[in-house]
């Protein structure tokens, strides 16, 4: 949700000052939250501002940017390794210790997956019964093969 305006926290500020309403008074006539009525005539009381603060974020990233660049030498060098063998090589390389949901997340960021490759063809592929099976109501048949 986006803070509200600064024009809309002045007009909250201007009738408190001129009528000297409660605070479950103004809740009520702006139709805002309580709490919100509270943080505001606080804010303006300690500091005289009454803009919106700046709102949360996201935390910093583990690794800087050298630390992502050798993580990427390991991946290319390790190409096979699960995330918990790259976090341990990754360890030793670098002295931090990555969890496996972040090595995951930096991964994914990084363009790289982790999907095996299938060298040889695969024989058949199986999927359903065919028609004739079907509406005769036998429910267990033979299944249909594709190439």
């Amino acid at each position: 949700m986006r803070p509200y305006s600064v024009d809309f926290r002045q007009k909250i500020i201007d009738v408190w000052k001129k009528e000297k309403i409660s605070i479950r008074g103004l809740a009520q006539r702006f139709d805002v939250a309580k709490s919100f009525i509270q943080k505001l005539l606080k804010q303006h009381k300690e500091t005289g501002d009454i803009r919106p603060r700046p709102q949360g974020g996201s935390p910093p990233t583990k690794l800087n940017s050298e630390q992502l660049i050798i993580l990427i030498e390991i991946i290319e060098a390790n190409n096979d390794a699960t995330l918990e063998e790259l976090s341990d090589l990754l360890y030793e390389k670098t002295q931090v210790k990555v969890s496996r949901a972040t090595l995951g997340r930096l991964t994914q960021k990084l363009n790289y997956s982790f999907k095996k490759k299938h060298y040889t063809r695969r024989k058949k592929k199986v999927t359903g019964y065919s028609k004739k099976e079907w509406n005769t109501g036998q429910k267990f048949g033979k299944l249909r093969h594709q190439n």
